[in-house]
């Protein structure tokens, strides 16, 4: 007898079927939705970046704003982003806005205190992320770590809460944020939420970030 409760069952057919029909019956702004990437574990910035890949091999045009993640035109620490600017330079329609300070210091250590710069780059990437919700042409916005900001205490809860009330308002695009923390009002308003959970990381054996695995 066939299981209905197993993929390929009736039940499940049934299910594709009508979410295609209803699909199709919703208003062009009703098919956009906000993604969250959250969690203590490894991944959050690479499923955002996996899926600005898709959507590029789709024909989409993407922008991706990143906070505290600062770039100073000379040292690159984040290697997808040698990759963004080379499918700019060959005709994709990616457009990538990196800002924050320079975290890393000369010792190989990590530098955790915010300073003014920190909360200066954090409000310019605030206001790049609102004029691309208002004006941007992107089909896919992807705003990484806007989320982590909140946790860092480099943005506030009614930043992340304006940034989504203006989607919401121009919803033109699919929109995705990235962090470690979400809270209840940011939860509900959400689409899709997806927790990296970190199970096990080799860190804790002593394996610290290599680069082209976590940066």
């Amino acid at each position: 007898m066939e299981n209905k409760n197993t993929p390929g069952g009736k039940k499940y057919k049934e299910k594709i079927m009508a979410a295609i029909e209803n699909y199709g019956k919703l208003k062009p702004e009703e098919k956009n939705c906000l993604h969250l990437y959250y969690g203590y574990g490894k991944g959050k910035t690479t499923s955002a970046i996996g899926l600005a890949i898709r959507a590029l091999g789709a024909g989409k045009k993407v922008a991706i704003v990143q906070f505290d993640k600062g770039y100073d035109g000379t040292n690159e620490h984040y290697s997808e982003r040698n990759v963004i600017r080379k499918l700019k330079e060959i005709g994709y329609e990616i457009d990538i806005y990196p800002t924050g300070c320079e975290r890393m210091n000369e010792d190989g250590t990590f530098r955790f205190k915010n300073e003014q710069c920190d909360f200066d780059e954090a409000k310019k990437g605030l206001e790049i992320s609102k004029k691309l919700i208002k004006e941007g042409k992107q089909d896919l916005l992807i705003l990484d770590e806007s989320v982590a900001a909140v946790a860092y205490n480099l943005l506030q809860k009614t930043d992340i809460k304006e940034l989504i009330d203006l989607f919401h308002a121009n919803k033109r695009y699919e929109l995705v944020m990235t962090g470690h923390k979400i809270w209840g009002e940011l939860e509900e308003k959400a689409d899709l939420i997806t927790e990296m959970r970190k199970v096990k990381h080799y860190f804790d054996k002593g394996i610290p970030a290599r680069q082209g695995i976590e940066y």
